[in-house]
Order: C-alpha cells, then structure tokens, then sequence
C-alpha cells in the first residue's frame, strides 16, 4: 500500500463569481456539505472556507486521485445539493475552471490559517483582485472565464 502525502490548494469561483453564498450560515453549510460529501467519497479535505462567490480548499490527494476528478466530485455534487436542497431562489453553478497549486508540508499551517480566515481577509480585498495576484504570482495566463 502507498503511503503519498500531496496537499493542494484549490480555489474555484461561482459562475459568473456571481455571489451565491451571500450568508454566512449559507457558507457554513456548503462548507459543512463539501467535507461530509468528500468523506464518503473516500476525498481527504484538509480544510475547507470561501466566501460570497468562490471556495479554497485544501486537500490531501490520495494514489487513485487525480485533481479533475476531485473537482468534478467535489463541484459537481455540491451544485447538485445545494439546488435540491431549496436553499435559494435562484439556480447555482460552479464556474468550470479552478486554480490548484501545491503545497509543501512546511507551508500547511501558512494555508491552514490562510483558508480559514477568507470572511476578514474579503473585507480587506476583492476576490476579483485576489485572483489577479494569485495568476500573477504563479505565471499563470487569463482562464476562458475572464
């Protein structure tokens, strides 16, 4: 058996970073939905937080796991919940692309802490701004959606 310990983060947006999740106790709750999702799927979510329009996670890839398939897993079954569920008016979606970047053992807590306090650090700064730094930091070019 394989013992592999690959941690990404990834941060994906609503569609159109339309402000979905405009609660908190919203948020919480898809939050809460995407760890329990992700367990019964056999998807190690190390720590899980967003905010009104887009998701961080952070996860620890297993040996059959690929990053698309997580994504479809993770995206894909929280929009399904969320329309069943009634909890808005209006029909949620997940944008198609999503950022993922590795992180080392040494940089965990840094992401952790990062993660965790997304509701402060959105008050501070723009998600449209935030993304910008994070293309620029790592070379990344303009995704279809921009």
């Amino acid at each position: 058996m394989p013992f592999i310990k690959v941690y990404i983060h990834f941060v994906w947006s609503t569609k159109n970073r339309h402000p979905y999740l405009h609660t908190p106790d919203l948020r919480k709750k898809m939050w809460k939905h995407i760890l329990d999702n992700a367990k019964q799927k056999g998807i190690y979510i190390d720590f899980v937080n967003g905010y009104v329009e887009h998701c961080h996670c952070l996860v620890s890839l297993g040996d059959d796991q690929t990053m698309r398939k997580v994504m479809q897993l993770i995206k894909g079954e929280s929009s399904f919940w969320i329309n069943k569920s009634g909890l808005l008016n209006e029909k949620f979606e997940w944008q198609d692309e999503y950022f993922a970047v590795s992180v080392s053992e040494s940089m965990l807590d840094k992401v952790r802490d990062y993660i965790k306090n997304q509701e402060s650090h959105h008050t501070r700064k723009s998600w449209d701004d935030e993304y910008k730094e994070l293309m620029e930091k790592y070379g990344f070019q303009r995704f279809k959606d921009e």
